[in-house]
């Protein structure tokens, strides 16, 4: 689904930005065969795990693998399915975890990466690979994260965040009062029973959808005029949902995450005036945590040359 710009908007101000999900909405998007999300999380997992599934020593994944089940079953179906007790497959896949056994007959790929994980790992494993969305646990009553299965992190480190506290979680942002300072207020509204959605986005030069901190970076050119600077802009931006776990004060939060060169993002001349007027109006800390100090003004030139096209294009 493509972007909607109008969730950019000016000045640009660090905020949670949520607003309830649509009725029936769906809020699990299923992999693709041969698709970068799967791709990208086959890779991680191989080579990563210990970096993409982490949680709490006393923390109980079954709830959360149940809900997200009970969840596929409204709209994808085949996506993820809770067989029997401790026993999940996803059938799209052609994968199944029973008892901390593999099973099935699906790209071999899945099944090795399946087998190499300890057996506590694998359904959270075969959840990971069913979905596009990371995921996360969000605890209400302690505003923690006890548990996380995030393979495609933008810039910041699961295993850094789990188990601690909202507060802390949104330390490093840049400009976090607002958020700091609501955060246990928001991990309670996200875990109760209504449900809740909100976007983030940025522009890097890293067009790779795992961005986890221990990577090599790909940052922007030292030199290079507005043209160059906006040909290598990929837009990168999250979907995030939040999913209540029954009655137990949690929710699992999702975390679907696209890059797509910004050139081809833009597909209107106010999608370009939105995002000028957005970048216009970031604070220098935010352009430094963002990496695009160095870069605004190209990329703002950029953007006014790219409005001036897309004007000239429309019907």
């Amino acid at each position: 689904m493509p972007f909607d710009f109008a969730q950019v908007v000016a000045p640009f101000r660090m905020q949670p930005g949520l607003r309830r999900v649509a009725p029936g909405a769906a809020q699990l998007t299923p992999a693709r065969a041969g698709g970068r999300h799967l791709l990208e999380k086959t890779a991680a997992l191989a080579s990563f795990a210990g970096q993409a599934l982490v949680a709490t020593p006393e923390f109980d994944a079954s709830a959360v693998l149940c809900t997200l089940a009970a969840e596929a079953a409204v709209n994808e179906p085949a996506a993820f399915v809770r067989e029997r007790e401790s026993s999940f497959a996803a059938p799209r896949l052609g994968w199944a975890v029973a008892d901390g056994s593999v099973r099935g007959a699906g790209a071999a790929a899945i099944g090795e990466l399946l087998r190499s994980l300890p057996p506590a790992q694998r359904p959270t494993a075969l959840l990971c690979l069913a979905f596009e969305e990371d995921f996360a646990v969000i605890d209400g009553a302690r505003a923690t994260i006890p548990w996380l299965a995030v393979c495609l992190p933008s810039r910041w480190a699961p295993e850094d965040k789990v188990g601690r506290r909202f507060a802390e979680v949104h330390a490093p942002v840049a400009d976090n009062a607002l958020l700091v300072a609501a955060s246990e207020q928001l991990a309670r509204l996200v875990t109760g029973n209504d449900r809740w959605e909100r976007w983030v986005w940025t522009v890097t030069a890293d067009p790779r959808l795992r961005q986890h901190p221990a990577q090599r970076p790909i940052g922007w050119p030292e030199h290079g005029d507005a043209e160059s600077i906006g040909a290598l802009a990929s837009f990168r931006h999250e979907h995030q949902t939040f999913i209540p776990i029954g009655d137990t004060g949690q929710a699992v939060f999702t975390i679907r995450v696209e890059s797509e060169p910004l050139a081809q993002a833009l597909v209107s001349r106010d999608a370009a005036l939105r995002l000028h007027a957005a970048l216009s109006s970031m604070t220098p800390a935010v352009l430094e945590y963002r990496g695009l100090d160095a870069v605004r003004d190209r990329l703002l030139a950029w953007l006014v040359q790219r409005a001036a096209i897309l004007s000239t294009a429309a019907p």
